[in-house]
Order: C-alpha cells, then sequence, then structure tokens
C-alpha cells in the first residue's frame, strides 16, 4: 500500500533536515515543521476517526447496503425508498457537514484528509442538489428498478449461511411488498406531475416483472428464479449440517407462502400501475429537455453529478462529435490495414453479417462466450504486476445475467464483490441473443468490465488501508467508467491482447460507443432529438448490432447524463498521464502513476487531478 500523504511529507521533512546545515536557526525551522506535521497528523487522525463514525450511522439506514459489503446486521430488513427517507437522508448530511465544520481545522489537515473532507462535503452537495429532482428519476424502467434488483439481490447477494441467515432470507420476501409499494407511491405522484418514462421502459418492467412470478411455486411452470434460489439454500444448510432435513423442510414452506401470499399480489400491483400508465407514455420520445417540467435543469444537474465537470450540454455534444470524427478516422485506417475494399459503411455492414465474427446462438455458443471472455481476463491478469503495484484481492467470476432480467443487445455490467473476499465480483454477460455479442467486442468488454477495468478499481477501493472507510465505497460516475474505457486502451499495452486486427477493430469500436454517447445522449435531452433521430445517428457512426443500438438508445433515455461520464472520465485520465509523462520524463513510472490514480478510491475529477498533481510533485522533489 502506498503511505498516507502524511507520512511521506514526514518523511521529506526529516530527510531535508539530515542534509541540511546544523545551525540553531535551521534546528528551529525542522522543529517547527515537525511539529506542524504531528499537528496535521493528530487533526487527521481525529478527523478520521470522527468519519467512521459518521459512515456507519449512515450505513446502518441501508440494510441492503450492509450486505452488499457482507455484514449481516439488520439482514432480516429492506430499505426505506420513499421520498421522505431520501429528504431525512440530506438533512441528515447537513448536519453532519456542519459538524465537521465547526470541530475541525481544514488548514490543520494532512493533503489526504483534506480530501476525505472535500468528498464527504461533495456528498451533500450533490444530495442537496438533487432535492429538487426526486420525482424526476424513474422508479421502474427496463434497465433500473427494485422489481429486477431485488430478485438479484436475494439471489446473489443475500447469504443464508445459516437457520438465521435463511429466516432474514423470508423476512426480506415478506418486507419487499412494503419497499415496492413506496416505490408506487413516488411513481403515481411523478405521473401527476407529467412526469413518466417512455412506453418501452413500462414494457420492460411489464415484462421482468411477469418474468419474476412465472414458474412455481406462482404457477404450474418449472421453478422460478426466485423458487429455486430458496430450496437450493436451504438444501445447502442440510448438506453442510447446518439444518435437518425436518427443519428445512419448514423454512422452505415458510418461503413459499411468502413468494405466493406476499411478492407476487406486489408485482401484480406494479404490473397492472405500468399497465395503466402506458398508454399515456411517449412512443417515440425525446429527452427529459423537454419531456420533463423542469427537464432542462434536472439534465443541466444530472451532467454535473456523472461528468463532475462543469461542462455544458452544448460542450459535451461538441466533444463528442470531434471524438467520432477523429475514430472513423481510426477506422478507416485500420479498414485499410485489413484491405477491405469499399467504404465504412460496407465495412460496418461486413462485420455485422459475416458469421465469422458470431457465436452460435446455441447453449454452446453462449458457453464459448463466457470462456473465451474468462481467458482474456486470465491473460490480463498474468500481466498485471508489471503496470500495477496495488493489485485486487477479491476473485472475479463471469456469468450470464439471469433470465428473468436478461434482454437482447443489453450492456453488461459489474457487479462487485465484498471487501473482504468472501463473495468474488460477478462480470455479467447478456446472453439471450448471440448476434447482439459480436466476437469482435469480447476483449474489450472484457477487459472493461474485469481486469483491468471496473473489478480492479473497485476492488482495489474496497480494500484500501489508510482511508476513511466511506471512500472505499464511494462511486462517482466520470471516474468509475473512465477507468473502465481507459483499461480499454491501456490493455493495448499489454501482451498478448487484440492480437487479431478485428479484435482492435472492437476496441475502436468499443470507443466509438461512449464518444456517440456524447451526441445522443446531449441530443435528446438537450436539443430535443427524438429516440428514432439518435439510433439513425448511431446507426450512421457505428457497426454496433441493431438490437444493442436500440437497446442503448433505450438506456440513455431513462438515465439521463449517464452515458457521457465515460469519455469525458477517459480523456481526462489520460490527460493526466500525458501529464505526468511529460513533466516526469525518465522519472515517470507507470505502476506509480496507476496506483496514484486508484490508491485515492472513486474521486471527482478535479480532486484526482489534485491527487496527480501531488504525486508528480512528489516525485520532482524525492
Amino acid at each position: 500500500m502506498r503511505p498516507i500523504a502524511a507520512a511521506s511529507t514526514l518523511a521529506l521533512a526529516l530527510a531535508l533536515a539530515a542534509c541540511a546545515p546544523s545551525t540553531p536557526a535551521t534546528s528551529d525551522a525542522v522543529q517547527a515543521g515537525a511539529d506542524g506535521a504531528q499537528s496535521a497528523q493528530d487533526e487527521s487522525a481525529r478527523l478520521n476517526a470522527w468519519f467512521e463514525t459518521q459512515y456507519e450511522a449512515l450505513l446502518q439506514t441501508s440494510p441492503t447496503q450492509l450486505t452488499f459489503l457482507g455484514r449481516k446486521d439488520q439482514n432480516d430488513r429492506l430499505d426505506d425508498v420513499s421520498e421522505q427517507a431520501s429528504r431525512d437522508r440530506v438533512a441528515w448530511l447537513q448536519v453532519s457537514v456542519a459538524e465537521m465544520e465547526a470541530q475541525f481545522d481544514y488548514d490543520a489537515l494532512d493533503a489526504e484528509t483534506k480530501l476525505s473532507w472535500d468528498l464527504w462535503k461533495r456528498q451533500y452537495e450533490g444530495a442537496r442538489d438533487g432535492v429538487a429532482f426526486l420525482a424526476d428519476g424513474y422508479v421502474f424502467d427496463q434497465m433500473n428498478g427494485m422489481h429486477s434488483a431485488f430478485p438479484t439481490f436475494m439471489i446473489s447477494i443475500h447469504k443464508a449461511d445459516d437457520e438465521q441467515g435463511y429466516q432474514a432470507y423470508v423476512a426480506r420476501l415478506k418486507a419487499a411488498p412494503a419497499m415496492f409499494d413506496q416505490l408506487l407511491g413516488r411513481g403515481r405522484a411523478a405521473a401527476a406531475q407529467g412526469i413518466r418514462p417512455p412506453r418501452f421502459a413500462f414494457e420492460g418492467v411489464i415484462d421482468q416483472s411477469r418474468k419474476v412470478i412465472a414458474g412455481a411455486p406462482f404457477d404450474d411452470g418449472p421453478d422460478s428464479a426466485l423458487w429455486a434460489d430458496a430450496q437450493a439454500k436451504a438444501d445447502a444448510l442440510v448438506e453442510q449440517g447446518k439444518l435437518t432435513p425436518e427443519r428445512a423442510a419448514q423454512l422452505k414452506e415458510e418461503a413459499r407462502v411468502a413468494l405466493v401470499e406476499q411478492l407476487k399480489p406486489a408485482y401484480e400491483r406494479i404490473i397492472a400501475w405500468s399497465e395503466q400508465e402506458r398508454p399515456h407514455a411517449l412512443e417515440n420520445p425525446a429527452g427529459v429537455g423537454t419531456t420533463h417540467p423542469d427537464g432542462a435543469a434536472y439534465y443541466a444537474y444530472q451532467l454535473r453529478q456523472n461528468t463532475t465537470t462543469a461542462m455544458t450540454a452544448d460542450e459535451v455534444h461538441q466533444l463528442g462529435l470531434d471524438e467520432v470524427a477523429r475514430i472513423r478516422g481510426e477506422m478507416e485506417a485500420l479498414k485499410a490495414r485489413v484491405g477491405f475494399d469499399g467504404d465504412l459503411q460496407a465495412f460496418f455492414a461486413f462485420l455485422d453479417s459475416d458469421k465469422r465474427f458470431k457465436y452460435p446462438d446455441t447453449d454452446a455458443g453462449r458457453q464459448a462466450y463466457i470462456d473465451d471472455a474468462t481467458a482474456a481476463i486470465d491473460n490480463i491478469r498474468q500481466h498485471l504486476p508489471e503496470y500495477f503495484g496495488l493489485l485486487p484481492k477479491a476473485g472475479l467470476e463471469v456469468r450470464r445475467v439471469e433470465a428473468f432480467r436478461e434482454q437482447p443487445g443489453a450492456a453488461q455490467h459489474y457487479y462487485p464483490g465484498t471487501p473482504d473476499g468472501s463473495r468474488p465480483g460477478i462480470y455479467y454477460a447478456h446472453l439471450s441473443d448471440m448476434n447482439a455479442m459480436p466476437k469482435t467486442e469480447l476483449e474489450v468488454i472484457a477487459y472493461h468490465e474485469g481486469l483491468p477495468g471496473h473489478h480492479m478499481q473497485i476492488s482495489i477501493a474496497q480494500e484500501l488501508q489508510g482511508v476513511p472507510t466511506f471512500r472505499t465505497q464511494q462511486f462517482h460516475t466520470a471516474y468509475t467508467e473512465g477507468w473502465g474505457l481507459y483499461s480499454e486502451w491501456l490493455a493495448k499495452e499489454m501482451p498478448g491482447t487484440y492480437q487479431d486486427p478485428y479484435s482492435e477493430y472492437g476496441r475502436l469500436m468499443s470507443e466509438m460507443w461512449r464518444a456517440i454517447r456524447l451526441v445522443v445522449d446531449t441530443g435528446m435531452h438537450a436539443k430535443g432529438w427524438t429516440e428514432q433521430q439518435a439510433v439513425d445517428y448511431f446507426r450512421q457512426n457505428s457497426s454496433i448490432p441493431q438490437a444493442a443500438i436500440e437497446s442503448e438508445i433505450r438506456r440513455y433515455l431513462i438515465m439521463p447524463g449517464q452515458a457521457t461520464a465515460y469519455k469525458v472520465g477517459m480523456i481526462r485520465i489520460q490527460a493526466l498521464r500525458r501529464k505526468a509523462e511529460t513533466e516526469l520524463g525518465d522519472r515517470f513510472d507507470i505502476r506509480g502513476f496507476h496506483d496514484t490514480v486508484l490508491g485515492g478510491g472513486a474521486l471527482p475529477l478535479d480532486l484526482l487531478e489534485q491527487r496527480v498533481d501531488r504525486w508528480i510533485a512528489e516525485k520532482k522533489a524525492g
């Protein structure tokens, strides 16, 4: 682990003292410097202890977050997801920040603890600024919402390691209807203000919800995903000698009753509400800027939150246009390199239609995708020590998305493991339509979601020592997704990657994908583009399969601003690396740079720049 800044500062002061002439004045200065460093250590230690207390109090308001972290306290409860709970959290953060400012001296802190102060305060400021837009975020849609997140959480995250854990599992099944009803109440209140997701979002919610309650014990079909999981968890406890078969049968029956008598009616209420609202929703919508009453302000807020910059929609849009043009030029060069005779559109069509670039749309093809993604990640893993000093301890698995939430062409994604490594990180792939999963993009997605991308960054953050715990769980989209996209580019430098020119094409297309996002996200949400206009622009500039394009555009429509973070973050990290390489010359160390970027947890981009600048200064001085 890289030492905290306070220790580095003190060591530097002592080293300089050893080289200085021994005079009374110098000795006084050295003593004053040592006293100052000790004072900074003391005040920083005091604030860091306070952060631990505050973060623990905040964690206790979220039973699900406790479970994500591998803890078992409150594992029989679910979060309060009411609007009032959101307002209460902001009020709590406001009091917390006021207490911090009253009880601690910012100027007396070391550099790393100043960074923690800034992060804690920004957490409050972002939440505070979002209060005005609580109705603008969609509670249920085809990408997000507890209707799909809850089953995944219960199956993959909630651990029933003993009888008490299984009883907590059943208690959460019983608690879910109240949580769903809170969200339905928020959805109804938003609809009364004219705020609804697009029609396709309601259709996705209806389809996914029906799939959750399809099969036994809800009907006569094969076991549903939840019922299969409930039985498997009980059976595992029997095999481990932690339950008798008779007690396991009793607990299974309790789970079955909770599923049928409580969870099923709750899902039926979600379906009924979605069917009621669907006719009132837009079929070919523009973005929130024109469809929400306060949409322009809401989108500006989302851009600030997601990019952690002050970039306007026009600036983001122009950046996207410039990047699309640059990457098209690189694609033209690659097309010439492989000897393709035709224009770029013809090249796109060739790559989209030629069967050599597709996996069979069979179970064998799906397993081949998982095996090849795993192999690509394994290759990266063996070369990590050449590029990183900090390495993740947590394991990583590649899995297919559960059937009840799988969507053709939907984006792959990553679920973090636990800080203690008891649950591995999971790279989830949507494999229901293998035509939407071209071989050209397998490597680049594996690097983004797995190593050296999300799994590496998030695992290292969770395993950090020497920083307040809340920093190990921070999430800033521009940093996290910027790192993921930077990782795709970084992998080019590593042995055994992108050996096939068509895999390099996949990397370029992945970057093009994110550049297009800058254009279409701002186009829809700030410039009034319709869904179809965005689809057309995407198709003109990429060979992404049609199903994936449509899924992507629909994702951007219900998550305004999120898609802009990737390229903005990548460009900033690349710029910081160029800056460090230029200023340090032969003293530049790629391992040190990456450890600096990853070693402070997820940061807003301006605070990341401050951290890198300090590292550059330390390297110059040392």
